[in-house]
C-alpha cells in the first residue's frame, strides 16, 4: 500500500509549496520513490514538484475531475510508488464558496489522507496555539501534525513543546527562513521553475534543510496510516454527453498501472493521429492527464514551440494551444512571422485546433500587452485581447453547449476554470456558463474545426469531449489523404 500525505496550510503564502519540494527533494535523495500531486487547478506549482522528484506531478480537483476521477488519478498515479505527496491549495478548509467544498480537508476526507499543517511561525508566539486549535476543531479533519515556518532552531524547540503540551499533537519539524531559496510571483503566480537558473540548487537547499529539520520518519509513520482507495466505475465531473467509449478505454484495463518508464498509464487506442502541441516558455499551462486522455482516445503527442520553430510540421493532424504567458512574449511570436503563416494556413485549411486562455489569445488578430503595446498574433480570429490590471470572470464554473460543436453536442457540460488577465473583443457564445453564486455570461467561439476560448479544462470532468476531439482529428487526417 503506498503511504500518502497532504501538505496543507493556513492560508495562501505560509509556505506549503517551498515546503512540500523541501520534503520531495529529501525524500529523493534518500531513495524513496516519490509522486506528487496538487490539490486545485494550480499549474505553477506541479512544475516546482517536478523539479524536485523528477516526475511529473499530477492535480486533484474536486470541482474538475470529479470525486471519483480524482480518486481514480491518485490511485493509477501513486501504484508503484512508496509515498505520495499531496501539497494543498489555500488554506486548508478554502473551497467553493462559503463551505469546504473542494478544498484541501474535502480532497483529504475524500482520500482519507493525513494532513500536516504548514503555520507560518513569523511574527506570533502563543497565538500559535489559538490559531492550531482552531484548525483542528473547526470542521472534522485528518490533521496529524505540525511543521513551523519561517523560525530558527532555538525558537522551534520552546514552541514544539508549547503546542505538544496544550493542542497534544506533534510538531514534526520547522523550516528556517532561507532567502536564497525565495521564488518571485507575478501576474497569475509564481514565476515558472524553469525561469530560475539556479532551481536545482534551490531545490537541493531546501532538501537538505527538511533532511536536517524535520523528522522525516515520523512523516513516514503518519504517511503510512492509510487504507487502499476504493472507487466506483465511473468517471467526471458531469455525465457524458454523446456515448462512453472514452470512458470504457479508461476503465477496461485496470491492470494497466503507471510506471517508470511508461508514457502513459491508460491503454492505447489505434486511432493513430498525430496531436501537436504548443510547448515554450510562452504556453505551458496544461493537466498532464488531459495527454494522457488524448493518447488513450488514439493521439501520438508531438511538442512544437511558436516562439523558436519555423512552421508546424506537415503530418500535423489536430493542434492544442494551452494557455500560458504569451503577453511576456509577444514580440517574440509576432516576429516569428513563418510559424504563425503555417499555423494560419493549416487552421484555415481544416486543422483542428483546441485553445484555452493563453492559446485563444493567440488565435486573436492582435494581443496589446500590460504596457498597451499592440502586437500581430495568428489572425483567425476575429477582434484583438488586451491585458488588463485584474482577474477578469475568476473561480470556477460549470459550461453547457448551446449548439453542436468540435467536442460535443448542444447540452454537453463540464466544469471548468477562468483564471486570466485580459479580454477579448469577441469571447463567443457557443457555450452558457454558470457560477454557484448566480453569475452568468456566454463562452467559447467553436466554428467548424475551432473550440476556443478563455476556460481552462480537465478533461477527466467528462472525458467524451477529450475523445471528441481526437475523432475531429481522426476524421481530418482521412480527408486530407
Amino acid at each position: 500500500m503506498v503511504s500518502r500525505v497532504m501538505i496543507a496550510g493556513t492560508g495562501s503564502g505560509c509556505g506549503k509549496t517551498t515546503i512540500t519540494c523541501a520534503l520531495i527533494a529529501a525524500f529523493s535523495s534518500l531513495g524513496k520513490t516519490v509522486v506528487s500531486f496538487k490539490c486545485g487547478p494550480d499549474y505553477i506549482d506541479p512544475m516546482f514538484h517536478k523539479k524536485a522528484a523528477g516526475i511529473e506531478s499530477r492535480n486533484l480537483d474536486v470541482f474538475l475531475m470529479g470525486e471519483e476521477g480524482l480518486k481514480t488519478c491518485l490511485t493509477r498515479h501513486s501504484a508503484d510508488r512508496e509515498i505520495a505527496v499531496l501539497e494543498g491549495v489555500m488554506g486548508l478548509y478554502d473551497g467553493l464558496g462559503s463551505d469546504s467544498y473542494a478544498s484541501s480537508n474535502h480532497i483529504s476526507l475524500l482520500t482519507n489522507t493525513p494532513v500536516i499543517l504548514i503555520v507560518n511561525a513569523k511574527g506570533v508566539s502563543l497565538s500559535l496555539c489559538a490559531m492550531i486549535k482552531g484548525f483542528m476543531e473547526f470542521e472534522k479533519n485528518n490533521i496529524r501534525g505540525v511543521i513551523l515556518n519561517n523560525i530558527s532552531e532555538s525558537m522551534f524547540r520552546f514552541y514544539k513543546q508549547m503546542i505538544e503540551e496544550r493542542l497534544k499533537i506533534k510538531v514534526i519539524g520547522f523550516m528556517p527562513h532561507i532567502p536564497e531559496a525565495k521564488i518571485e510571483s507575478r501576474h497569475l503566480g509564481l514565476i515558472t521553475a524553469d525561469e530560475i537558473a539556479d532551481i536545482k540548487e534551490k531545490i537541493k537547499n531546501l532538501g537538505d534543510c527538511a533532511l536536517k529539520n524535520i523528522d522525516l520518519i515520523a512523516l513516514m509513520d503518519i504517511a503510512g496510516q492509510t487504507e487502499p482507495l476504493e472507487f466506483s466505475q465511473r468517471h467526471g465531473a458531469v455525465e457524458p454527453s454523446v456515448h462512453e467509449s472514452a470512458e470504457r478505454i479508461l476503465n477496461n484495463n485496470p491492470a494497466t498501472l503507471r510506471k517508470e518508464t511508461s508514457i502513459s498509464p491508460y491503454p492505447q487506442n489505434k486511432i493513430g493521429v498525430k496531436l501537436y502541441i504548443a510547448s515554450d516558455e510562452a504556453f505551458y499551462f496544461w493537466y498532464e492527464d488531459n495527454h494522457d486522455l488524448f493518447r488513450a482516445s488514439g493521439a501520438e503527442i508531438k511538442y512544437f514551440s511558436p516562439r523558436r520553430d519555423r512552421n508546424l510540421p506537415d503530418d500535423a493532424d489536430g493542434l492544442v494551444l494551452w494557455g500560458g504567458y504569451p503577453e511576456l512574449y509577444a514580440k517574440e511570436l509576432e516576429a516569428n512571422i513563418d510559424m504563425r503563416s503555417s499555423l494560419k494556413s493549416a487552421i484555415d485549411g481544416g486543422l483542428p485546433v483546441y485553445a484555452e486562455c493563453g492559446g485563444f489569445i493567440y488565435l486573436q488578430q492582435s494581443l496589446a500587452d500590460f504596457q498597451g503595446i499592440s502586437h500581430e498574433m495568428l489572425g483567425v480570429l476575429p477582434g484583438g485581447a488586451r491585458m488588463t490590471n485584474k482577474l477578469q470572470n475568476f473561480g470556477y464554473y460549470t459550461i453547457e453547449a448551446q449548439r453542436d460543436n468540435l467536442l460535443c453536442k448542444a447540452g454537453g457540460k463540464i466544469n471548468a476554470h477562468f483564471f486570466h488577465h485580459s479580454v477579448c473583443d469577441s469571447e463567443g457564445d457557443c457555450f452558457s456558463v454558470a457560477k454557484q453564486d448566480g453569475k452568468s455570461f456566454s463562452c467559447i467561439i467553436s466554428e467548424r474545426n475551432i473550440f476556443a476560448g478563455y476556460q481552462h479544462l480537465h478533461f477527466w470532468g467528462n472525458p467524451v469531449f477529450a475523445e471528441n476531439f481526437i475523432k475531429a482529428c481522426a476524421l481530418y487526417k482521412r480527408e486530407k489523404k
